[in-house]
């Protein structure tokens, strides 16, 4: 209240000292005491200002009293003052007597304002003065967001932000820097606030009834909504006074009506002159003050309606967040597995839905401002210019349809883009992961022009996307042009005198003012509409289905079997659902004994994984109940340990305290977005003893040691990819780890071979589970670890066949237990199988190894340090950071620019100049065309008129007044009507140029992006992590598709009105320049500042918002293990603080955002300002150029400036974050490629080479990289025609790189490789990787037809490929497909078993019949049965073919007819199978001993 009055009062001072000066001016001579007064209180006005911030923040109230008795002071005398005014008849018809009296109420109320604040606080007089805290937030040194403790001026300039934006230029802004949110902002506090409006909504009387979200919204934000709204009427207000203020200073201008003031000089009192208050408005320089203080404010206004809807929005998508975080918790498991909720669906709504509310939010003060805006704007125009103006803003909304049609095609367009897109990205993340295969069938070309095919269709919709957005564009510039031709081609031809200069130029700027509202209102209407959508799909998801309440789980049963054991739980008559009616489980009863080993064995599909989730209370109970006995308190399990609130302690959690946590390993594993460790600890405390030991029992010590961090490395969706034998793992060691009474391991050992099976059998579960005395259920396949068991169930088509211990069953159902014999035996043969092959483990982590041991010289290449590399020195003062966070990157600009063609760059320029100046050419003219009228209609005698500038004016005539001016207007018309035309035309070019200038550069630098990769060699992709590679084809692409041309277009076309805007003012008057130089000053220090922290923010917003949305997606995955666990409470604790982080970072962004825009408007409140100063002061002192017309178009050309001035840094700096994606995938650009030409032609081949299959292999030296050791050192070897020859040796020996080395994908740098009397390094790449045939390890397919995936070149008969797939055994099954060779194959082959897609892969190798076929480790990854298969065809359709096997079995090629063994790159035996095998000391015989 204190800060609202003092401005008031500041205000009136500035009335009364303007009063003051223009009545003694009129009087001829000083009377200082006219005006010195009200100096004074201003002065002591503005130091009152000072001191209550000082006050404030350092809570010393005792100075008060020195403020409170200046107050009373202040009231006497001007109450004496006004009473002596009354006394000498001076009413208020005088404005002095006015604004004396505003001052006595002004002064009285802030005397009453101090006298309450020393009742309340008991200050001053009393003795015990009541002590005020600072708030609670404030102690808390964390709190950085300080907008609601700060004081009201700091509040209205975002002075507090000063610090960060300033402190930005010297170090990045990091997380630590932005703190936390004040308790009042953070998502909890927001949440508990629409969850109250939420549920109040709900009666007695109908308690199903859905509350509407629309109402709780309003309940929760409905108040600062209100609060911005008020802020937005009142700026928008005052806008209409800058037009008022042109046209009055205009006006008084032009009539220079001397005589006026000499009659008015008889209404003296006092021997003084009093005034009226419409005479005061008629003095120009006072309305340029007004004007100043009108923009001022209504800038500040605007500004403060924009930040409380921003950060009520931001508020408000915290506590849906919440919402549907708290809602997922409690989401009922039939729900997600039936599909009628989604994980797709429940991302969208996490990010799209609440970010459409939001936005709703941010827009919606327009949805009742912009209407009376528009109203106002009218009113006004129809007051300067009568009926004409109706027809210009008849003009304006009549296309602003057009503009929501324009608007709502976009959209669509933007989806169809998505599409395209979204299969671009499936291509070629497709042909990222399959480069290897790619490359040695030489089918890149192939899948390249597949990917550009699809780019192709991207390429159209974006072209029509750009057409939209350039006719968006040209809507924009050209409506005003338009408005203001028919208005005054109107005027002419309704009114032939012709509107004046003042008339002309306010209803110039009132159109400019008009067109804003009406260009955005159809992007609030398309807001409201797709807010609409989303409160319909946020309210369905929040009347879904919940889970059953489990506080049966508490139950106290202590009933104990016969044999006496203590029961943990119990079933009884249990029939459970997924809720689509139809029965899972059937009359289930069972008993789980406590402390005790459970097996539940059955077939696939019987039930048993359901029986374990029953259990847990995730099915739905048709009949039957769930026993649990209470745990003795000794026992009570660890809880998480954060709890969600205080202040919220929902039934959910006070249920969690009773109930038992359960460890449980799902059949699916699922793993959490953090290291190896968190993983296995999941929130409990780390014991170190205990940790080790579950690592051991897992076998999991060997994977940790390979991976970069140890375990410490990030895994899950954003970390490393393990293979799902090592995530399956992880999952049991944190069932394991964690402390509690009950384990439910749903078939742990599915994904594992035997020796781990074993391994985790033995040190896992009887010896960690079973010396803990803990309760473990455990369901299983494998029927040989059944002797282990204490107690059996057995399923069978959802219900229990048997329950009891194995002895039970072995006497009363011998026939279950002969038929558990006969399939026990059976895996015995399997595991004998397993034992001799190199295990499925061995290979995972071979995998993980290949990940990582190629990337040793460039391993740190990641995004960040991308950015490192083109500083050529990094010195690591302040100076040179400071230079490089400023600068803007000219050089990737050109670099964008020219990828877009010269033609394009030429025509966007130029056509930008040209519209702009013609733009100024139209109001020039009009300015012109007016001041004639003007000077015309004031009378014959006046100055000539002066479209005729020269100075030798004598010479011109001036011709009878209306004659005279029907000429005038012949003559200006035309011109004003091709100038408009030209303009409007120009605008339509401009738009277009720009976006298909966007559009070229995108076609290109994906392009060359694409063939760049494609062609690099296979060291590329082994250094250089594939999401990095995906990222530029992803983010990238679409930044440079979709957000560069859009923020390049906006940049230019503000700076040009800016730079032309101060052009006009520098013409008119160059006096202005002078002023000019410390404004530029200003603003480049402000924009070079707002571009580094803006940065700085903006990374940090679009980096916490990434963990946020996995976190959601990564909940809705693990429900059932999060429920099992009962670490509801420390997920929810997580999300809030994940949303609170990302909410910080957002809503400092956007309070930089308004500390720019704060100090560009007043930069431009300033700019005119002196405009409008400078023009009155060279109009008074007789300047030649002092046309009345030409001082309104300054003017308002000087308004357009404040609109514009914050446009051009804030698109600066976008489109500094932008440029970033083009810096990116220029790096990509200056890969090398493979060479593919070779020294000899492909004509010179022939065309059966290689036609024997003869390899000769001379002092062969390979090496990955120049920068690299030898992988192969100094080998030679013979392969005789059609031989089969097996190459083995230990992991790292070399064998892989030589079967590189055949297809030349590797550095040759010494020796040479002869196939049939051709050194393949001579050869071109793909004629020579075209004549070879390759079956690798992991068997790759495409998506598409299976012909596609056989036959990419479309070069073979159908007869040949079905003779391909009965060789490879797959006839039948492909016949049985629907399509057959044109059946489709998912993404990865999905569709098909590990062993079929191994057996393609030889079909593929079949149908390219080529003499030589390598076989890379072929067998590694499939079973015993498909392996056999292989082994016999390569052996009879390959018989007449060189076959060369890497073998990671040694048993597989004992029968070869010659072996080559490998040890550390060097060739050490070589000799056929059969006589290595007799030698007792060769390598070879120790490698079979060992089964290596």
């Amino acid at each position: 209240m204190r800060w609202i009055l003092t401005f008031l009062l500041l205000f009136v001072h500035v009335c009364e000292f303007a009063e003051g000066i223009v009545s003694s001016k009129v009087m001829g001579n000083n009377h200082l005491h006219l005006f010195m007064p009200a100096f004074m209180g201003f002065i002591a006005a503005t130091t009152s200002v000072v001191y209550y911030h000082n006050i404030e923040t350092s809570n010393f109230p005792k100075l008060l009293l020195v403020l409170f008795i200046y107050w009373v002071l202040a009231f006497i005398t001007k109450s004496i003052k006004l009473w002596k005014f009354a006394e000498f008849s001076v009413g208020p018809q005088h404005l002095r007597f006015c604004i004396t009296a505003l001052l006595v109420v002004l002064y009285g109320l802030l005397m009453a304002v101090e006298i309450n604040v020393i009742r309340v606080r008991k200050y001053v007089f009393f003795t015990s003065p009541q002590k005020v805290k600072p708030p609670e937030d404030l102690q808390d040194l964390g709190v950085r967001f300080l907008q609601p403790f700060v004081n009201l001026l700091s509040k209205a300039t975002y002075w507090w932000m000063n610090p960060l934006i300033i402190g930005a230029h010297k170090r990045p802004i990091e997380l630590k820097k932005i703190g936390k949110l004040p308790k009042a902002m953070r998502a909890l506090t927001n949440y508990l606030r629409l969850k109250d409006a939420y549920e109040d909504q709900r009666t007695a009387e109908d308690p199903d009834q859905a509350p509407s979200i629309w109402r709780s919204m309003y309940r929760a934000f409905g108040r600062p909504i209100l609060l911005s709204s008020t802020f937005r009427y009142l700026a928008d207000l005052l806008g209409f006074a800058g037009p008022l203020c042109i046209s009055g200073i205009v006006k008084y201008l032009e009539e220079k009506d001397k005589d006026a003031s000499a009659d008015k000089i008889k209404e003296t009192y006092l021997g003084v002159y009093f005034m009226s208050t419409t005479e005061l408005l008629q003095n120009s320089s006072v309305l340029a003050v007004l004007l100043f203080l009108a923009l001022i404010l209504q800038r500040t206004f605007l500004q403060a309606s924009y930040y409380v809807t921003i950060e009520t929005g931001i508020n408000l998508r915290g506590a849906l967040l919440a919402m549907i975080y708290n809602k997922i918790l409690r989401l009922s498991t039939s729900n997600m597995s039936m599909g009628d909720m989604t994980l797709g669906q429940i991302n969208n709504l996490v990010a799209i839905e609440t970010n459409q509310l939001m936005w709703f939010l941010f827009l919606c003060p327009n949805l009742w401002a912009m209407p009376v805006q528009i109203v106002m704007g009218v009113i006004l125009l129809y007051y300067l210019l009568g009926w004409s103006a109706l027809i210009g803003a008849s003009v304006i909304v009549l296309l602003a349809p057009v503009q929501y049609l324009i608007a709502t095609k976009l959209a669509d367009t933007q989806k169809c883009t998505l599409e395209h897109s979204t299969d671009r990205l499936k291509k070629t993340t497709e042909i990222l992961k399959g480069i290897k295969l790619l490359k040695l069938y030489a089918w890149e070309d192939i899948f390249c022009d597949n990917v550009e095919q699809t780019r192709g269709k991207e390429l159209t919709s974006l072209r029509t996307f750009a057409f939209y957005t350039s006719m968006s564009i040209f809507m924009n510039a050209a409506i005003p042009i338009a408005a203001v031709l028919a208005t005054f081609v109107t005027h002419h031809f309704l009114d032939k005198t012709g509107p004046t200069s003042s008339e002309a130029f306010a209803a110039l700027a009132l159109f400019h003012i008009l067109v804003t509202p009406l260009f955005l209102l159809s992007t609030v209407v398309r807001f409201a509409v797709k807010a609409l959508v989303s409160v319909q799909k946020l309210s369905e998801f929040l009347q879904s289905d919940e889970i059953g309440d489990d506080s049966w789980r508490n139950g106290d049963i202590s009933v104990s079997l016969d044999s006496g054991k203590k029961l943990l739980g119990m079933v009884s008559n249990g029939s459970f659902t997924w809720g689509n009616n139809l029965l899972t489980l059937s009359d289930i009863n069972i008993r789980i004994p406590t402390g005790q080993l459970t097996m539940v064995v059955g077939q696939v599909g019987c039930g048993k994984s359901s029986l374990l989730l029953a259990m847990l209370g995730e099915m739905q109970a048709i009949d039957g109940r769930v026993f649990w006995s209470k745990l003795p308190d000794c026992e009570m399990v660890h809880e998480g340990n954060v709890s969600w609130s205080e202040t919220e302690q929902s039934e959910d959690d006070v249920r969690s305290k009773n109930r038992n946590s359960v460890a449980y390993a799902a059949q699916k594993s699922w793993l959490l977005n953090a290291t190896v460790e968190e993983n296995i600890t999941f929130g409990s405390p780390f014991n170190k003893q205990r940790y080790k030991a579950v690592i051991d029992a897992c076998s999991l010590q060997p994977d940790i040691d390979l991976l970069p961090f140890g375990d410490q490395t990030e895994i899950g969706e954003r970390g490393i990819n393990l293979s799902g034998g090592q995530r399956q793992r992880i999952c049991v060691a944190r069932a394991l780890y964690q402390n509690t009474n009950i384990v439910f391991l749903d078939d742990p050992f599915s994904a594992l071979d035997i020796h781990l099976s074993d391994h985790l059998m033995q040190e896992g579960i009887l010896k960690f589970l079973q010396d803990d005395k803990r309760t473990v259920v455990l369901v299983t396949h494998k029927l040989q670890y059944l002797i282990h068991a204490d107690w059996i169930i057995a399923m069978k088509d959802g219900s229990v066949l048997r329950e009891g211990t194995l002895k039970d069953i072995q006497t009363h159902d011998t026939e279950l237990y002969d038929h558990w014999k006969t399939l026990m035996n059976r895996q015995d043969q399997e595991l004998e199988k397993d034992i001799q092959q190199d295990s499925q483990t061995t290979l995972e982590r071979k995998t993980l190894r290949r990940a990582f041991y190629s990337r040793e010289p460039k391993n740190q290449i990641d995004d960040e340090d991308e950015e490192e590399e083109e500083e050529e020195e990094d010195d690591d003062n302040f100076s040179t950071t400071t230079n490089r966070r400023s600068k803007i990157p000219w050089k990737v600009c050109w670099c964008y620019l020219s990828s877009g063609g010269f033609f394009m760059v030429f025509l966007m320029v130029s056509s930008n100049f040209l519209k702009h100046s013609v733009i100024v050419a139209i109001d020039y003219w009009l300015a012109l065309w007016t001041s004639s009228k003007t000077n015309e209609s004031l009378n014959s005698g006046s100055d000539a008129f002066v479209g005729n500038i020269s100075a030798d004016s004598s010479n011109t005539t001036i011709p009878p007044p209306v004659s005279g001016m029907a000429e005038k207007d012949s003559y200006y018309l035309p011109v004003f009507i091709a100038l408009c035309a030209a303009g409007i035309t120009l605008c339509f070019i401009t738009s277009l140029a720009v976006e298909f200038l966007g559009l070229s550069a995108a076609t290109n630098l994906h392009h060359n992006l694409l063939n760049k990769i494609i062609h690099a060699p296979i060291r590329f992709f082994d250094v250089t992590p594939l999401g990095q590679i995906l990222n530029r084809f992803s983010a990238d692409t679409n930044i440079i598709d979709q957000h560069i041309p859009p923020t390049l277009e906006s940049l230019t076309r503000s700076t040009l009105l800016c730079l032309s805007a101060i052009g006009v003012i520098a013409s008119i008057t160059p006096t202005f320049l002078i002023a000019l130089v410390p404004l530029a000053v200003a603003f480049y220090f402000i924009q070079k500042y707002f571009r580094v922290a803006s940065k700085d923010l903006q990374d940090l917003d679009d980096s916490t918002q990434l963990p946020l949305l996995c976190h959601f997606s990564e909940t809705a995955e693990g429900l059932t293990t999060i429920r099992a666990f009962r670490h509801e409470a420390r997920f929810k604790q997580r999300m809030l603080e994940l949303t609170d982080t990302n909410n910080t970072a957002y809503l400092f962004l956007s309070a930089a955002n308004r500390w720019l825009e704060v100090r560009t408007d007043y930069l431009g409140a300033v700019i005119v300002l002196t405009a409008a100063v400078a023009s009155i002061l060279s109009f008074q002192y007789g300047y030649p150029l002092a046309n009345v017309g030409l001082v309104g178009l300054g003017l308002t050309y000087a308004l357009t400036v404040t609109n514009y001035l914050n446009w051009v840094v804030r698109n600066l700096a976008d489109l500094e974050v932008q440029m970033a994606a083009v810096k990116k995938v220029n790096s990509f650009l200056s890969t090398e490629s493979e060479n593919y030409e070779g020294s000899m032609d492909s004509s010179q081949v022939p065309e059966n080479w290689p036609h024997d299959g003869e390899i000769k292999i001379h002092d062969l030296c390979v090496r990955y990289d120049p920068m690299l050791k030898p992988v192969l050192k100094h080998v030679s070897a013979y392969i005789k025609p059609g031989q089969k020859v097996g190459i083995c040796g230990r992991t790292g020996s070399g064998k892989s790189s030589l079967s590189l080395a055949f297809f030349n994908m590797v550095d040759i740098f010494e020796g040479k490789i002869v196939i049939d009397g051709i050194d393949i390094c001579k050869l071109p790449l793909q004629t020579l990787r075209s004549r070879l045939s390759i079956i690798l390890q992991d068997p790759v397919l495409f998506s598409g037809s299976i012909r596609f995936n056989l036959d990419p070149e479309r070069t073979c008969t159908d007869d040949r490929l079905w003779e391909a797939l009965e060789i490879a055994q797959l006839k039948n099954m492909v016949k049985a497909l629907p399509g057959g060779l044109d059946a489709m194959v998912t993404e990865g082959g999905e569709n098909f078993s590990v062993g079929q897609r191994q057996l393609f892969c030889l079909a593929r190798a079949f149908v390219r019949k080529s003499s030589i076929l390598i076989m890379d480790e072929a067998t590694a990854s499939i079973d015993m049965a498909t392996e056999n298969i292989l082994q016999k065809v390569v052996m009879t359709a390959f018989s007449d073919r060189t076959v060369v096997t890497i073998a990671h079995l040694v048993s597989s090629i004992l029968e070869a007819e010659q072996v080559l063994v490998f040890s550390s790159g060097i060739l050490v035996e070589s000799d056929s199978g059969p006589n290595l095998l007799a030698q007792e000391e060769s390598l070879f015989s120790a490698l079979v001993r060992t089964h290596k």
